[in-house]
């Protein structure tokens, strides 16, 4: 069967040590359907394509063609950019779980469990989380969601690392690679804004950016996403959204993530997308390099 090549291939790719890791990985994600690949790779910028009305080439295998097929899609893009927002809201869109490593590693944190007290140091510093612990609790999330029937996924926040995506490729198809990228001044605010309602778990966001155009960068304007009355007095920061935690984050993202994006480019699975602004501009605007609609957005629009 090619489950159990491609689970061959990726217990051989790992090292000893961590092979029983990634047969474990393969195993629990063996019934994700996988959609055939692209051979080329595009960027969208808001600004222009949506002018000419261009879509990317890539983005002609993304229509589910039958039943029970969905999407297996990867966010990319630093800490802050926005992976999880516009992630939940294609995972509504498309009926497909939305599995962010960085919400299994909370849960874990927030479980007193056995990783919890090594996870804590990790997060106060900034740092990425190993990839043994990140692929030991995203098996166990496809494993509870293969439980359930789910079918297909997005990840958020996995891969990060050339290993973690290799161990990916060596089990399933990935449709589709989104890098959302946001220039860094508006990255630190929207990080430092970052709220937590401490009863319901909502993510809402204080800062309001506004950032002038100037030397030909246009502006931009990302208004605050303020809580509901019953949350706003039940707000916490998180322990790693500091300045301090956030530029190092940053740093790491550059020097050891941006190469998962070389990975995938040089695959022609990456589409990279510009947010042009908060989520009135930005998600329209991503829905149409998606060449996707959202009904429900449109009637509340027009009602």
């Amino acid at each position: 069967m090619a489950v159990v090549s491609r689970c061959s291939r990726a217990a051989t790719a790992a090292t000893t040590a961590n092979a029983t890791t990634a047969t474990t990985f393969a195993y629990l994600i063996r019934s994700l359907s996988p959609f055939s690949s692209s051979s080329s790779s595009s960027t969208f910028d808001p600004q222009n394509d949506l002018n000419n009305r261009n879509k990317p080439a890539v983005l002609g295998t993304l229509k589910r063609e039958s039943k029970g097929r969905n999407v297996q899609w990867v966010f990319l893009g630093c800490p802050g950019v926005g992976k999880g927002t516009y992630a939940s809201r294609l995972s509504n869109l498309l009926g497909v779980p939305h599995i962010s490593t960085g919400d299994l590693v909370r849960d874990e944190l927030a479980s007193s469990g056995p990783l919890s007290s090594q996870l804590k140091e990790i997060v106060t510093q900034g740092k990425l989380v190993s990839d043994e612990i990140i692929i030991d609790l995203l098996s166990k999330r496809l494993e509870a969601g293969e439980a359930k029937g789910e079918s297909g996924f997005i990840l958020d926040g996995f891969p990060r690392t050339v290993r973690q995506a290799e161990i990916l490729e060596g089990v399933t198809d990935i449709d589709l690679v989104i890098n959302l990228k946001l220039r860094e001044e508006a990255l630190l605010a929207k990080c430092l804004g970052r709220r937590i309602c401490s009863e319901c778990g909502g993510n809402y966001n204080v800062a309001c950016i506004d950032i002038k155009a100037e030397n030909g960068r246009p502006g931009m304007y990302m208004a605050p996403l303020p809580p509901p009355p019953q949350c706003a007095s039940k707000l916490i920061t998180r322990p790693d959204d500091t300045e301090e935690v956030v530029k190092q984050r940053l740093r790491i993202y550059q020097a050891m993530t941006r190469p998962v994006e070389d990975f995938y480019r040089s695959r022609g699975k990456l589409l990279e997308f510009d947010l042009p602004g908060g989520i009135p501009e930005s998600w329209p605007k991503l829905l149409c390099a998606l060449n996707l609609e959202d009904r429900e957005d449109k009637q509340s629009a027009a009602a």
